[in-house]
């Protein structure tokens, strides 16, 4: 069963309170998603540890009902500055 990219944006700032959030459905399916996700919780982090902490506030749905999710991750002064507002 597809997720909807509210119920992605919603679980990732769950745990990351203060993330800004930016989903993009890349294929229209609901399976297929990506997200960049900045947060001040990554700072000191490797790329892979910004990602494990995100894929844990998925509880498990990757794989399942979340079937792709290209991921970018940063802090509030590595952001992109389109992300930055």
């Amino acid at each position: 069963m597809p997720m909807e990219a509210g119920v992605i944006e919603k679980m990732i700032k769950e745990a990351f309170p203060d993330a800004k959030v930016i989903i993009e459905d890349l294929r229209g399916d609901g399976d297929h998603y990506s997200a960049l996700v900045v947060s001040s919780a990554f700072a000191g982090k490797s790329r892979v540890q910004q990602h494990q902490m995100v894929y844990a506030s998925l509880k498990g749905m990757m794989g399942g009902d979340l079937h792709a999710l290209a991921l970018q991750t940063a802090t509030p002064e590595t952001a992109p500055d389109w992300a930055k507002e």
